[in-house]
């Protein structure tokens, strides 16, 4: 059935408290991992990408507080977001957008195999022809 206005504002608070608690969680994450780089340890390729995921939602924060500092600017956060879709650290992304953007990924992939087998067929036309 349809929300009511309340359940939608209750629904938007959830979502950006779960948010903000993940992303506290893998500051904590990326902080220890911090430790273990300055102590000479050597980071897995997961765990380095998941230091680097956090650090670029570190920084993506910084423009997302201005609009929950400043009174009233939440209204044009829709809008931001709307021109700006990678603003959002990546602990607020819901799941239709993750999905969203794994389809995107996924149809680039597939060109690219498209535009790639479709080349290697034309050398093999060309190779053949060149030796036959």
């Amino acid at each position: 059935g349809k929300k009511s206005l309340r359940q939608k504002v209750v629904d938007e608070l959830k979502h950006y408290y779960h948010g903000f608690h993940l992303l506290w969680i893998d500051t904590k994450v990326a902080a220890r991992m911090v430790w273990r780089l300055l102590h000479g340890q050597v980071l897995t390729r997961r765990e380095r990408r998941r230091l680097l995921r956090t650090c670029a939602d570190l920084f993506r924060l910084v423009p997302f507080l201005v609009f929950v500092i400043v009174p009233f600017m939440e209204f044009l956060l829709p809008v931001f977001l709307k021109l700006f879709p990678e603003m959002l650290p990546s602990t607020f992304e819901t799941e239709s957008k993750k999905e969203e953007k794994q389809k995107k990924k996924l149809n680039a992939k597939l060109e690219l195999a498209k535009f790639l087998r479709e080349t290697i067929a034309e050398m093999a036309k060309r190779n053949k022809a060149d030796t036959g």
